[in-house]
């Protein structure tokens, strides 16, 4: 059990049978009355970002979530399938709970599968992955005074925002908490 004036950003508590996880929280003590503390909560099932006052003495379980290393194997058009490293077991997990999380996840890469109490609710990709440019137009010099974009399709289908200077074949690392280009590899 947690209290509510013990809570912390990223901690995880089940109130009234859903699963929070805390991304921001206040203590407010008003110069009148009891203290009090105001987070934002977002459900780790659906997604959802809810604003709740609790007070400090208020206690909570606190919910287990298992972040697993998983392999991401292939996707059969509804189907992600994932295998564990370690006992080889692999799972398949639907388009559903992925969403976009896969865009820039290639065949064979390592991903956190997310669950609680034995059922996988998201898919957490790498935080920084690096990728082929399989498609996009030439830029060409003077095209503009600052640093502007063009989009670029990678080899996961994928369409990236990228620097003129950046051309096909090119590999490039993306942030795919962003989707946002962040540097040219060198090859």
């Amino acid at each position: 059990m947690i209290s509510a004036g013990d809570f912390r950003n990223g901690v995880t508590v089940e109130i009234e049978g859903t699963v929070y996880q805390i991304i921001e929280f206040q203590h407010v003590k008003p110069g009148k009355g009891a203290a009090f503390v105001r987070t934002k909560l977002k459900d780790v099932i659906n997604s959802g970002v809810v604003e709740k006052t609790f007070r400090p003495t208020e206690k909570f379980p606190q919910a287990r979530i298992d972040r697993k290393d998983m392999q991401y194997l292939y996707n059969d058009g509804e189907i992600y399938n994932f295998m564990d490293p370690d006992s080889y077991e692999q799972i398949g997990i639907g388009q559903d709970v992925v969403g976009d999380a896969m865009k820039f996840v290639k065949e064979n890469e390592n991903c956190k599968v997310c669950s609680y109490n034995g059922s996988v609710f998201s898919v957490e990709p790498p935080l920084f992955v690096e990728l082929e440019i399989t498609e996009t137009e030439p830029g060409f010099k003077g095209d503009t005074a600052t640093g502007a974009s063009k989009p670029a399709t990678v080899e996961t289908g994928a369409v990236v925002n990228v620097p003129l200077f950046v051309n096909q074949g090119d590999v490039i690392k993306i942030d795919t908490r962003t989707g946002e280009y962040l540097s040219r590899v060198n090859s």
